[in-house]
């Protein structure tokens, strides 16, 4: 406790300062960015730090556009993103002399959630992004009740908001979708409302484990002629076959050194990936960890 409260004071401390550490200092150094992954990287971050105390990391949200933002003005170690840096995004950083790596800490199964009365539990990626158009507006169109759909999302700075626009909207997100500030509102959202549907990353889906009480995941297909799958198998998330599965990033500006590079060491290790598995997120493929190797030159 007296760790996460040192934490808080030297976030608020550096924020009011406009400090930024590309390199831990005195070991303490910052990870801002993605609300996704604000949870997971918390967690990381304090089994890194039980194991080194002079380690002290601040975690903090804002969003993955705040995280890369950050890192293309060189304002701290590492951003969270839960998008890939953008081909504009790399040119602005590299005008700035910084140089992104891409880090890929762990898997996330993007689920489509709706109200555990809702009798609906499987629909295509094209059912979904017609939802978040705004083409099919009443639940009877997708084999539910007579209900008008209430549309749960985030907002634009958002990573994830960016990746399902591109991923599964395949357009614009209609203008009815309400713009919630993380993940954890989307899921309050639906749970007060039977006709609502929303996207949040897989972590905050469930409680030791199980589906948060009054929330249902959606199995989700590729097409109407392919199966149903669960976010919740790590199976099919490993072989591909949940069609909205996406890695989740740290970004340096240049390799780690130091005290980072120690931090990434163990996120990346075995311990670091239970870490990942026990916030409710899925290890790295042999795919992500040779991406990694390459990117890192370890």
């Amino acid at each position: 406790m007296k760790k996460v409260l040192l934490v808080a004071f030297l976030m608020v401390f550096t924020l009011m300062a406009g400090m930024g550490q590309v390199e831990a200092n005195d070991g303490f150094f910052e990870i801002r960015g993605s609300d996704t992954q604000v949870n997971l990287t918390g967690n990381l971050a304090e089994a890194f730090m039980d194991l080194n105390p002079e380690a002290v990391i601040s975690v903090t949200g804002g969003g993955s556009g705040t995280g890369i933002a950050g890192i293309i003005n060189n304002q701290f170690a590492l951003a969270n993103s839960s998008r890939e840096i953008s081909e504009a995004e790399m040119e602005q950083a590299r005008e700035r002399g910084v140089e992104p790596v891409r880090i890929v800490i762990a898997l996330d199964a993007l689920s489509v959630v709706v109200h555990e009365d809702n009798p609906v539990s499987e629909l295509t990626v094209d059912q979904i992004g017609a939802i978040f158009r705004g083409e099919i507006t009443n639940w009877s169109e997708v084999g539910g009740e007579d209900k008008e759909i209430s549309m749960y999302g985030r907002q634009s700075n958002s990573g994830t908001y960016v990746f399902f626009r591109e991923y599964v909207v395949k357009g614009d997100y209609s203008e009815d979708k309400m713009r919630m500030n993380g993940n954890a509102q989307i899921v309050e959202g639906v749970l007060s409302d039977d006709s609502g549907i929303g996207y949040v990353g897989v972590g905050y889906t469930v409680d030791e484990g199980e589906v948060i009480d009054g929330l249902k995941m959606v199995n989700v297909a590729i097409d109407e002629n392919s199966p149903y799958v669960s976010p919740m198998d790590p199976a099919n998330v490993a072989d591909g076959s949940y069609p909205v599965a996406r890695p989740l990033h740290h970004y340096s500006n240049g390799q780690p050194e130091g005290m980072v590079r120690e931090y990434i060491e163990f996120v990346l290790s075995d311990e670091g990936q239970q870490v990942a598995v026990d916030s409710g997120f899925y290890p790295i493929t042999d795919e992500y960890r040779e991406i990694n190797r390459e990117n890192l030159g370890w």
